[in-house]
């Protein structure tokens, strides 16, 4: 039997960051990658998409929300429970939350949460 907790379709973009309780998630770790996931679920329900600013070197998320805010523009945006905005750069979260609000995704913003973290493998 799968538990509901299992059972969520959860999507972290981060280049270091891992969630630190082990839970299911399809991680991403540049923008390309994070958007072939966005892709890939495109017509799905996304229950939690976590999203971080900055991806190493000059790699961010920006191109992930354009595509969020342009499927919404036409229209058409994804099915997402909640965007969790966990970024340590404080002016590129909160810019990231006014567009993805403004395109009327649900934003939480999440910085120094306990949930994601450096986890040694």
């Amino acid at each position: 039997m799968v538990d509901a907790e299992s059972a969520k379709r959860v999507i972290l973009i981060d280049d270091l960051r891992s969630f630190t309780d082990g839970r299911n998630a399809d991680v991403a770790r540049t923008g390309a990658s994070g958007l072939a996931l966005l892709h890939a679920h495109r017509g799905k329900r996304i229950d939690e998409l976590w999203l971080d600013h900055d991806l190493g070197e000059n790699d961010t998320i920006w191109p992930v929300v354009e595509v969020l805010e342009h499927a919404a523009f036409e229209g058409h945006p994804l099915n997402i429970g909640i965007v969790y905005i966990h970024s340590a750069n404080p002016s590129g979260a909160a810019k990231m939350a006014q567009a993805l609000r403004r395109w009327g995704y649900p934003v939480r913003l999440a910085s120094g949460s306990a949930a994601v973290g450096y986890v040694s493998t």
